[in-house]
């Protein structure tokens, strides 16, 4: 099979970066042959750019002649795409048929929905654009980058498409990395629910670690969408958590959660390096995931799984279900500083459940978060999408 995988990388690298360079390694190393046609936002700085990015967003009829022609020279059997956004737009799908490949999609987070794509607004979940055929409340209330013609530009692109039939007729399959974000797209109207296959992001296998550290553990960025406010104020309830809290991240929020740290609430330990992180993770009591918005399928979960660290996390979105509570972790109400303190002593309170909390941690990881199960139903995937190209 030969497949070229296609994304345009964000000015800041995140967690989408990271997951297409893990896939395409763990597709090489299955004997795949793959390639990857990558793109940047970096250029776009100039008014005059910005400009040109805004009228490619709909439809880059350069993108779709630069993708034909690589596909002309690799001739793959299926493109992958996993951020189109903005600089090579949907354009790249037509590039695909026209070659006779097949096209998956990879959505990372809720961008056919959500002019912000992250269904979140004033610090609250929002659903006001969802199901409409035009996204005008999230124009209204200039929720991409909080900019009027920036949410404009990104709500006419998805309502263009979608009138045009790009998203029903263009992708063969979509992968969405959580059962919730299936059953969102599917409610949602854009997305055929038989079109979509859920694959979490994978991690490779850090070892499982004791748990002997005697300290909670954060890793995020700090946002408030992270729930970090919660997070701080749950610190600095009465006598605060059990156990030292460490942070780890950073973000628009330092500044609060140094103010934390100089009361002797928390240590920030700033930004750390992968090994270090999954180190503390393998030494940690619990994680602390107190997200106010709905997540996509943050990998600090996965990895948390890997070590055998339970997390406590609200009780929200995807969070209902990559956490399953009493099992491998506990849920809290979202927003709930006293409800994160008071799950935090349960489980330094009570060994015996910890522990249990542990080893069906490592179990979810071994049962959905490895690289051999995403690769087989990566793979599977491919095949179906040549399916219903091939039949269509």
């Amino acid at each position: 099979m030969r497949v070229l995988l296609i994304h345009n990388r964000y000015q800041l690298a995140g967690g989408e970066d990271a997951v297409v360079q893990q896939e395409l390694a763990m597709l090489r190393e299955s004997g795949v042959d793959v390639r990857l046609f990558e793109v940047d936002n970096d250029s776009i700085v100039s008014p005059l750019e910005r400009i040109r990015a805004a009228t490619g967003t709909f439809y880059s009829w350069q993108m779709r002649s630069t993708v034909s022609e690589i596909i002309k020279e690799l001739r793959p059997e299926v493109i992958h795409v996993h951020n189109f956004f903005p600089r090579l737009s949907p354009s790249v799908y037509d590039a695909a048929h026209q070659n006779g490949c097949a096209v998956v999609q990879t959505l990372h987070n809720y961008r056919l929905i959500c002019a912000n794509a992250k269904l979140f607004r004033d610090n609250l979940p929002c659903h006001d654009c969802v199901g409409r055929a035009y996204g005008w409340p999230g124009v209204l209330h200039r929720c991409y980058r909080e900019s009027a013609v920036g949410s404009a530009v990104v709500a006419g692109m998805t309502a263009w498409h979608r009138a045009r039939g790009t998203w029903k007729t263009r992708v063969d399959r979509y992968i969405v990395l959580t059962e919730f974000a299936r059953d969102l797209f599917a409610q949602s109207g854009v997305i055929p629910l038989n079109r979509m296959v859920v694959k979490a992001n994978a991690v490779a296998d850090p070892g499982l670690g004791a748990g002997k550290g005697n300290y909670l553990l954060f890793v995020g960025r700090l946002v408030p969408e992270k729930g970090i406010k919660v997070l701080l104020d749950a610190a600095g309830l009465g006598a605060g958590f059990p156990m030292p809290l460490k942070v780890v991240g950073t973000g628009p929020l330092e500044g609060e959660v140094r103010a934390a740290e100089r009361a002797g609430r928390i240590e920030y330990l700033g930004v750390q390096t992968k090994a270090a992180v999954l180190s503390l993770m393998q030494h940690a009591t619990a994680l602390l995931f107190p997200s106010i918005w709905y997540e996509g399928m943050p990998v600090v979960l996965a990895e948390a799984y890997a070590t055998g660290l339970p997390v406590i996390a609200s009780r929200l979105g995807a969070m209902t279900g990559l956490i399953i509570h009493e099992e491998n972790g506990l849920h809290v109400e979202p927003g709930d500083s006293d409800g994160l303190q008071r799950a935090a002593r349960r489980i330094a309170s009570a060994p015996e459940f910890a522990a249990k909390l542990r080893r069906n941690a490592r179990a979810t990881y071994k049962e959905k978060y490895t690289p051999q199960t995403s690769l087989k139903i990566l793979l599977q995937t491919y095949e179906d999408a040549q399916k219903s190209y091939s039949g269509s």
